[in-house]
C-alpha cells in the first residue's frame, strides 16, 4: 500500500494523543474541567489549530436544505414566493442565491457543493432534494414531508454522520399535497409514514458518512440498508457541482468539472477563487456530467441555452433523454451506481473529494473504512469529555443528538440585497423606483457567511432571536462559533445604521426580542470563567447594543412613559389580535412582554457594563443609566395605586396587555399567557463585593433609590440584602413571584407534564373573547397546532410547550434562588402539598423538559406521541427529532421537525441537571448555565477576529 495514498489514522492528519478522553469529574461538579493540552480530545486538538488558522471548518454542511421557495430566490411583482420557484422547478431552474441537496457539504462560501441523489426505480425525479408543502398547501402552513435525521456531527465537521429513509415504492408526493390540502386546520396534518410506505419495512435507510483526512480532503461513505425481506435495486448519485455564479455576477468566469483520463472515474473541479479539487469515485460508478443552468424550455418554454441543463442527470436516469454530455465536462456532475441490495442487508458507496490529483494520488480509498472508524470513535471521544458521570445512557444520546443537530443545522447564507432589489427594479434610491417592495430599507446588507439556522428546510433564513439561543448549546461544543454568530448580528452587513437588528428574510424589519444582549452577557461570562473577558469584542458590542437599545426606546415607546410595544415579538398568534397589525379598535397595544423584554434588556446592559468598568472606568456613566433606565420600567408596569389600565392585574395576581384606545382609555386583555409570565425573567442579582469596590456608584443609585422610593413600593426592594448580601433587581416582589408561580406551576393551569405551556389551560373552558363592531375575536387553550392562519398558520403559542421561554423561566428561578435561598419555598406543583426551593422548582422544569425525549416507563418517547413507528421500530425509535413546539399536555412534537436551533437548548439542560447542585449555585457568582462544564486547554477563549474565521469569513484563494 502506498503510504501517500493511505487514509488509515494519523497517516493525514497530526499525531493525535491514543485515549485522550480528558478529565471527568466525579458526581456534581460546576467547575470547569480542565482539559490541558495533554489531555485533549482529538477534536479539541483540531479546535486549537482551527484557531491558529488551520481551515478545518472550511468544509462543512453548509448546504441548505430547501432554497426554493424563499424570499431571496423570489422575483415576482407579486412577492410570493412560494410559488415564484416551487419544489416542481427547482431541479429544473438554477438558483441565484444558494443550493440545496440531501446531507449536502460545501465550502464556507458555497461555491463547491457535494450532496447525495437517489433513485428507487419507481419515482418519477430523480429524488435530489427533501420535498414538503408549501405554506397554502399543508392544513398547518408549510412542512416537510419526508423523514432524515442528525445522527452525529463534530464542530470541525472532522466526521458527520445523517440518515435518510427512503420509500423503495414511488414516493408520494401528488397523494401528501391532496391529502392535506383537504384537510382543515381541526384536523391532524397527513404524514409520510400516514401514507403506508414504510409498511413491512418496504424502504431504505441511507447512511451518509464524512470524515475528514485533513482540512481539504473529505471521504464520503454512503451505506444502504435494506429494510424489507426482498433484494432491492437502488441508483446511488453522489452529486458534486458549482453553485451557478456566472449567470448573473458581473465577470464571475466560469468555473469547470471535466473527466480526468485515469482508470478509475476521476473529476478534476476548478474554480478562480477555490483553485483545484478532484472527486474520486469507485470502478464502478459512471460520470453524468451536465450544466447548473436552468432547462429553459421546461421551466418557461423557451429556447434552450444549453443541451445539457441542470435536469439532465435524472432526464437521462429515467427517461434515457440525451441530456448529459458525452464529453464529460460542465459544472454539475454525477457518479452514478446501481446497487442491489440484499433483503435485510447493506452496500455502501464511497467517493472522495480533496486536493491531490490522480498523478500522486494512486489509491485514494485505501485505508478509507479505517478513517472513517476512527474520525466515529473520535466523536465517542468527544462526546464523552463533556459529558457528566451522572447522565444516563438514555439522556446522552438524547444531548448527543441535539448537539449534532445543531453543528448540521448551519448553513451558507448568501443575501445581497442592494443587489437583489436592483434586479427586481425596486430599489428605493435607484430608477425606476417602485415604493413598497419587502425589504426596501435593508439594502445596506450584504450577508455572506455561515449561520446558524432555525431549521434548514422549513426556516432555512437566520432569525435573529433564535440565533441568540443557539448559542448556549452552540457554546457546548464550539465556542468560538457561538460567538462568531453573536458578533455577525451586530456587523455594518446586517445591524441597521438605525440599529434595528434583522429579523429575518420574509420581513427583515419585522421586531424580535431583543434578547441579544443576553447571549452576549452569557457569552462574557463563559469567556471570564474560561480564562479573561474579550474586551475589545465586548466593547463593540456594547456601543452595536447600546444602539439597537436606542433604536426601541425610540421606536417602541411612543407614548415616552417606558411602556414599550413590538408587534408580534415573535410569539405569533398568542394574542386575541395580531399584535403585528392595526388594531380593529384603533389605538395601540401596551405589552407587558415587550415591556419586560426592555427590562431585562436593561438589566442585561448594566451587567455588560459592570464587566467593562473592571476595565474602563467611563463606563461608570452606563451603569447608572441602565440602573435607572430598568427602575423606570418598573415603576411604569406597576404604577403606585389600583388603575384598571396597568399592566399588573391585582386580583389576579397576573399580568396583561393593555389596549390603549384612541380616546386614552385603557383596558386589560386578559389572556393569561406567557406574556405575563415575562415579567419574571427581568431579574438580576448583584453581587455584594460589587457595591463595595463602587462607592461611588452604590451612592448615586442609592441617592436615586431614595428620592422615587415612593414609585418603586411594588418591586423588589433593592436595598434589602439576601443570601450572602447579595441587592435583587426584580420587576416582581416576593408577593408577585408567589403569586404568578401559584398559577404557573398549576398542572390545571401553565405546568404541563413537559414544561411550561404557552398559554394556562384555564382558557380550555373559560376562552377569552373580545367583541369588535359585532366581530368576535376568540382565544383558548389548544395544545397541539393551531387552528388559526395568523402568521401563516404554522406555529402555535397558544397552548404548546417552547423551550427557549422556559429557558429563560429556569434563569429566572435560579436567579431568584440565588437571592432567596432555601428560605423561599413554594408548593410544586400547587395543590400537591409538596414545597419546593426555587432551585428545586427549576431542576423539576429541566428535568420535565428533558422528558419530552427520553424513553419513560413503558419505553416510549413522548416526543413522538402514538407514531408506533417511532415508539416501536428498533430502527426508529433512537432517532430523535427536535421539534419547534410540544403537545400542551402529552409532549408530543409539533412545528417544524428539524428546529433543533433552540430546541437544542435540551442538551444544556440535561448536560446541566448532571452538573449542578443547590449548594454550588448559591455560591456562583454567575447563571450556571454560563458556566462551562469543560474548558479546551489552559487558555481563553481567541479575540473576535479569530473566532469569525469560525463563520467563514476567509480570503478568497488564488487558484494554484
Amino acid at each position: 500500500m502506498d503510504s501517500a495514498n493511505d487514509l488509515s489514522p494519523g497517516s493525514a492528519t497530526p499525531p493525535q494523543a491514543d485515549g485522550a478522553t480528558g478529565t471527568v469529574p466525579d458526581g456534581l461538579d460546576s467547575s470547569p474541567t480542565l482539559a490541558d493540552p495533554d489531555s485533549l480530545t482529538a477534536e479539541e486538538r483540531r479546535l486549537q489549530e482551527a484557531r491558529a488558522g488551520v481551515p478545518w471548518r472550511g468544509w462543512g454542511p453548509y448546504l441548505s436544505e430547501r432554497q426554493w421557495g424563499t424570499v431571496r430566490e423570489d422575483y415576482s411583482e407579486s412577492e410570493d414566493a412560494w410559488s415564484y420557484l416551487s419544489h416542481d422547478q427547482a431541479r429544473s431552474r438554477a438558483y441565484r442565491w444558494g443550493e440545496d441537496g440531501i446531507a449536502g457539504i460545501s465550502d464556507d462560501k458555497q461555491r463547491l457543493c457535494l450532496a447525495l441523489a437517489l433513485w428507487n426505480e419507481q419515482d418519477p425525479i430523480l429524488k435530489e432534494r427533501l420535498f414538503g408543502l408549501t405554506n397554502s398547501e399543508g392544513n398547518h402552513g408549510e412542512d416537510v414531508k419526508e423523514y432524515y435525521f442528525y445522527v452525529d456531527n463534530l464542530p470541525t465537521h472532522s466526521y458527520q454522520r445523517y440518515l435518510y429513509k427512503y420509500p423503495q415504492a414511488e414516493f408520494p408526493y401528488n397523494e401528501l399535497v391532496a391529502v392535506n390540502r383537504s384537510r382543515s386546520r381541526h384536523e391532524l396534518e397527513y404524514e409520510l409514514i400516514d401514507t403506508g410506505v414504510f409498511d413491512d419495512g418496504r424502504y431504505f435507510d441511507v447512511e451518509v458518512e464524512h470524515a475528514k483526512a485533513g482540512p481539504e480532503d473529505i471521504v464520503c461513505r454512503v451505506t444502504v440498508h435494506n429494510r424489507s425481506s426482498q433484494d432491492a435495486g437502488l441508483h446511488v448519485l453522489p452529486t458534486l457541482w458549482f453553485r451557478n455564479t456566472w449567470s448573473s455576477e458581473d465577470g464571475d468566469p466560469k468555473p469547470r468539472l471535466a473527466r480526468v483520463d485515469a482508470a478509475d472515474p476521476v473529476v478534476r473541479a476548478e474554480h478562480h477563487q477555490l483553485g483545484v479539487f478532484y472527486l474520486y469515485a469507485e470502478p464502478e460508478a459512471a460520470l453524468l456530467f451536465c450544466e447548473n443552468e436552468t432547462n429553459a424550455a421546461r421551466v418557461f418554454g423557451a429556447e434552450p441555452a444549453t443541451r445539457y441543463p441542470k435536469d439532465g442527470i435524472g432526464d437521462h436516469l429515467l427517461h434515457g433523454a440525451g441530456t448529459v454530455n458525452p464529453d464529460g465536462v460542465g459544472t454539475k456532475v454525477a457518479a452514478r451506481v446501481r446497487l442491489v441490495v440484499p433483503a435485510g442487508g447493506q452496500a455502501a458507496v464511497l467517493v472522495r473529494l480533496t486536493r491531490e490529483g490522480p498523478e500522486t494520488l494512486t489509491a485514494p480509498f485505501a485505508g478509507a473504512s479505517e478513517l472513517i472508524a476512527r474520525r466515529r470513535a473520535e466523536a465517542d471521544e468527544f462526546y464523552e469529555a463533556i459529558t457528566p458521570p451522572a447522565v444516563s445512557d438514555d439522556a446522552k444520546v438524547v444531548m448527543r443528538q441535539a448537539l449534532a443537530g445543531m453543528l448540521w443545522s448551519k448553513q451558507c447564507y448568501y443575501f445581497d440585497v442592494d443587489r437583489w432589489l436592483r434586479e427586481r427594479h425596486v430599489h428605493p434610491l435607484r430608477a425606476p423606483t417602485r415604493r413598497g417592495s419587502r425589504n426596501e430599507s435593508w439594502f445596506h446588507m450584504v450577508n455572506h457567511d455561515v449561520v446558524s439556522m432555525p431549521d434548514k428546510w422549513e426556516y432555512p433564513w437566520y432569525a435573529a432571536w433564535d440565533l441568540a439561543f443557539h448559542c448556549i448549546p452552540l457554546a457546548m461544543v464550539d465556542p468560538d462559533f457561538a460567538k462568531s454568530q453573536l458578533d455577525l448580528m451586530l456587523s455594518e452587513g446586517y445591524l441597521h445604521s438605525t440599529g434595528q437588528m434583522p429579523a429575518y428574510e420574509w420581513n427583515f424589519g419585522d421586531v424580535n426580542p431583543p434578547v441579544h444582549a443576553f447571549a452576549t452577557l452569557f457569552l462574557a461570562n463563559l469567556e471570564a470563567d474560561l480564562g479573561k473577558v474579550d474586551l475589545p469584542f465586548l466593547q463593540e458590542s456594547f456601543a452595536k447594543l447600546l444602539l439597537n437599545f436606542t433604536w426601541w426606546v425610540n421606536r417602541k415607546d411612543p407614548s415616552g412613559r417606558n411602556v414599550f410595544e413590538g408587534g408580534f415579538l415573535g410569539l405569533d398568534n398568542i394574542g386575541v389580535f395580531d399584535r403585528s397589525a392595526a388594531l380593529p379598535t384603533g389605538g395601540r397595544l401596551e405589552q407587558a412582554d415587550g415591556t419586560a423584554w426592555m427590562a431585562m434588556f436593561s438589566q442585561n446592559m448594566l451587567e455588560l457594563a459592570l464587566t467593562l468598568l473592571e476595565h474602563d472606568e467611563t463606563s461608570e456613566g452606563f451603569v447608572l443609566k441602565f440602573v435607572e433606565h430598568f427602575f423606570w420600567i418598573a415603576a411604569a408596569v406597576d404604577p403606585v395605586g389600583e388603575h384598571p389600565d396597568e399592566m399588573w392585574d391585582e386580583e389576579d395576581g397576573f399580568f396583561y396587555d393593555v389596549l390603549r384606545l384612541p380616546d386614552g382609555a385603557g383596558a386589560r386583555i386578559k389572556v393569561r399567557s406567557l406574556v405575563g409570565l415575562l415579567p419574571l425573567c427581568a431579574t438580576t442579582v448583584i453581587e455584594a463585593d460589587v457595591i463595595d469596590r463602587y462607592p461611588r456608584i452604590a451612592e448615586h443609585v442609592a441617592t436615586f433609590l431614595r428620592r422615587n422610593q415612593d414609585l418603586l413600593v411594588n418591586i423588589a426592594d433593592p436595598f434589602a440584602p439576601g443570601v450572602h448580601g447579595r441587592r435583587l433587581l426584580s420587576l416582581v416582589n416576593e408577593d408577585k413571584l408567589r403569586r404568578i408561580l401559584a398559577r404557573m406551576l398549576d398542572e390545571e393551569r401553565f405546568l404541563g407534564p413537559h414544561g411550561i405551556r404557552s398559554i394556562s389551560r384555564w382558557h380550555l373552558d373559560h376562552p377569552y373573547t373580545f367583541d369588535v363592531a359585532g366581530a368576535e375575536y376568540r382565544v383558548h387553550y389548544e395544545p397541539a397546532e393551531s387552528t388559526s392562519g395568523m402568521f401563516g398558520g404554522n406555529s402555535n403559542w397558544r397552548g404548546p410547550v417552547w423551550f427557549p421561554i422556559n429557558l429563560l423561566l429556569i434563569r429566572a428561578l435560579i436567579q431568584h434562588y440565588r437571592y432567596y435561598g432555601d428560605d423561599l419555598r413554594v408548593e410544586c406543583p400547587t395543590g400537591s402539598g409538596k414545597m419546593m426551593t426555587l432551585f428545586e422548582v427549576a431542576e423539576e422544569l429541566s428535568r420535565r423538559l428533558a422528558g419530552t425525549f427520553l424513553r419513560d416507563s413503558d419505553g416510549r418517547r413522548p416526543v413522538y406521541g402514538g407514531a408506533r413507528l417511532f415508539q416501536e421500530d428498533p430502527h426508529w425509535r433512537d432517532l430523535i427529532l427536535f421539534y419547534e413546539y410540544f403537545h400542551g399536555d402529552n409532549g408530543a412534537g409539533l412545528g417544524a421537525s428539524h428546529q433543533t436551533g433552540w430546541t437544542g437548548l435540551v442538551a444544556r439542560l440535561i448536560q446541566s441537571l448532571g452538573q449542578f447542585d443547590a449548594d454550588t449555585v448559591l455560591q456562583d457568582r454567575q447563571w450556571p448555565m454560563a458556566r462551562p462544564y469543560r474548558r479546551l486547554a489552559a487558555a481563553p477563549m481567541p479575540g473576535v477576529t479569530t473566532a469569525r474565521e469560525a463563520r467563514g469569513v476567509t480570503e478568497p484563494q488564488s487558484p494554484p
